[in-house]
């Protein structure tokens, strides 16, 4: 009897579809020709300062997977994003992003990082009580505060929306979440949101932030720099992707071929295709064939990257073999392939970059997802100016 659970049977999006038919047919669309990446993107202070402005401190980003607040009445402080961030799921079940920070006299309100159950949000200093949905529940000694509206002090809360499993906020209104949705819908097609979190880490990467984006937006280096970890599961080069409004959707050919397939079978069409999502400004998802990954960035300096690292697996594990198989996974992935592999080389990148003696890097015909993603990067700047 198999011990490890797999995805319930999905079906995958048209746009999915479309992807892993075009790499039946042998349809990879390589880049027409080598373009150039100036080296000062990754190393100019005053360029990093204009994307912090244009992209994280203006546009919606996937926070959490839905899976780190399960359950109604739980919440979990987010700091990574330079803002003391609260996130709760209220008693209704629905999903809030406030500032973690009491509107009494600005003490912050929840400390630690873990998720935890929550009936209310209680301030250490001075008691102030507050519901999941953000609402002033109560105060203590409330005649020392004559004529205060509970309704005038509720928490302050940021633009939030949640779909097919991941949680987005927008540090600011006006906020658009329109691709959400349609982000959502192939998020679904993995069961995304039925999902179980089974490991977390913050990972700190010693590069700039698009370094470590670049590295998932292609396929040249799968078989070389990953030749001792998942390179051998993959054709070399074998790709082809489409954009969903600014975000990535890439799909790559593993050695299974695909001859024969039912492609419209979720489950088969991942034992042959590996998916990859890359979301502006920074957040990639990797489903592999049994379980997803779901990396957010969080750019801290021009040359400092925070990283975390969600895996989600189908449903916790009910026996000792399917917690060895998805420790083996995590360890692989995690610790293998992101932080030895595609991080490290980042901080390799960094180092020579930093240097000036490559003024601008080199894109062959199997780079081209990442020309692509720094035009949409220069086209969010244009538009915040």
């Amino acid at each position: 009897m198999n011990d490890v659970v797999t995805a319930p049977g999905k079906r995958p999006t048209g746009g999915q579809l479309a992807l892993a038919e075009a790499l039946a047919r042998g349809d990879t669309r390589p880049a027409a020709d080598i373009t150039t990446v100036p080296a000062a993107v990754y190393t100019a202070p005053d360029h990093f300062a204009r994307e912090k402005a244009a992209l994280f401190d203006r546009l919606p980003q996937v926070l959490m997977p839905s899976a780190l607040l399960p359950e109604p009445g739980m919440a979990v402080p987010h700091d990574l994003s330079g803002r003391p961030l609260l996130v709760t799921r209220d008693k209704a079940g629905a999903v809030h992003v406030f500032l973690n920070v009491c509107r009494h006299r600005g003490t912050r309100l929840v400390e630690g990082t873990e998720a935890e159950c929550a009936a209310r949000l209680v301030c250490p200093y001075h008691a102030w009580t507050y519901r999941l949905d953000g609402a002033l529940l109560a105060l203590p000694r409330p005649d020392s505060f004559p004529g205060l509206d509970k309704d005038d002090y509720h928490l302050v809360e940021l633009p939030s929306r949640e779909a097919g499993g991941l949680i987005w906020y927008a540090p600011a209104n006006g906020a658009d979440f329109g691709h959400a949705n349609t982000i959502g819908d192939d998020m679904d097609a993995f069961g995304t949101a039925d999902h179980h979190l089974f490991r977390r880490k913050t990972h700190s990467v010693a590069g700039n932030w698009k370094l470590i984006m670049d590295a998932f937006l292609e396929s040249y280096h799968v078989t070389r720099l990953h030749a001792k970890t998942i390179g051998p599961f993959f054709k070399d080069g074998v790709t082809t992707g489409d954009m969903i409004g600014p975000h990535a959707r890439s799909a790559v050919g593993r050695v299974e071929e695909m001859g024969g397939v039912d492609l419209a079978d979720m489950a088969a069409l991942r034992r042959r295709v590996t998916f990859a999502y890359q979301f502006l400004p920074a957040t990639v998802i990797i489903p592999s064939p049994d379980y997803l990954n779901v990396l957010t960035l969080w750019p801290q300096a021009v040359d400092h990257t925070l990283v975390e690292d969600f895996m989600l697996i189908p449903e916790p594990p009910a026996t000792d073999k399917a917690r060895d198989h998805w420790e083996r996974s995590w360890a692989l992935l995690d610790g293998g392939v992101f932080a030895s592999e595609d991080f490290r080389a980042a901080e390799l990148g960094q180092q020579g970059l930093s240097t000036g003696a490559v003024p601008h890097l080199t894109l062959g015909t199997l780079e081209g997802g990442i020309a692509r993603f720094h035009e949409t990067v220069s086209e969010a700047l244009r538009a915040a100016s």
